[in-house]
């Protein structure tokens, strides 16, 4: 399956499950579509973030495709923002977002889903030079699995 057919699929599956991303007319939100690349210890799997102007903040969604093996069940993702690219990342990261990182599943066997919210309006993320991080918890090794530059 391509990568668009998967996305278009995990997109369906979780507007059935409930998980939209925003209220409010879509004339009043921006949305943004960031494809995530797979790291080395990654490599094959696919993911999207996407991201949605709350107006002083940003909600952030992320469909997961697939992690490494040894990464533990039930998965816990952990995601940050770098100033930066995913080639050149900042020493530290601008947001760190991990007050939830307990990824839902989709489906049986389609992926993971992790919602979250930037204490940042989305025009300040897309003229901030940013990257997106997902990484592995602790516990499996803080691997960086995905990493994607906000356009």
């Amino acid at each position: 399956m391509n990568r668009t057919a998967w996305l278009a699929l995990m997109v369906a599956a979780a507007a059935s499950q409930g998980c939209g991303l925003s209220t409010g007319s879509p004339q009043d939100r921006q949305i943004v579509s960031v494809p995530l690349t797979a790291t080395h210890v990654n490599a094959g799997k696919i993911a999207e973030a996407t991201l949605v102007d709350e107006g002083k903040a940003t909600g952030l969604t992320l469909v997961i495709g697939g992690v490494p093996d040894n990464v533990s069940r039930p998965v816990h993702l952990y995601t940050f923002i770098y100033p930066g690219t995913c080639s050149r990342l900042g020493t530290e990261p601008a947001y760190e977002l991990n007050r939830i990182v307990l990824a839902d599943r989709i489906g049986r066997y389609a992926g993971w889903r992790l919602a979250k919210s930037v204490p940042a309006g989305l025009e300040h993320l897309r003229s901030g030079g940013y990257s997106i991080v997902v990484r592995t918890s602790p516990a499996d090794g803080n691997q960086d699995i995905f990493c994607g530059k906000i356009p």
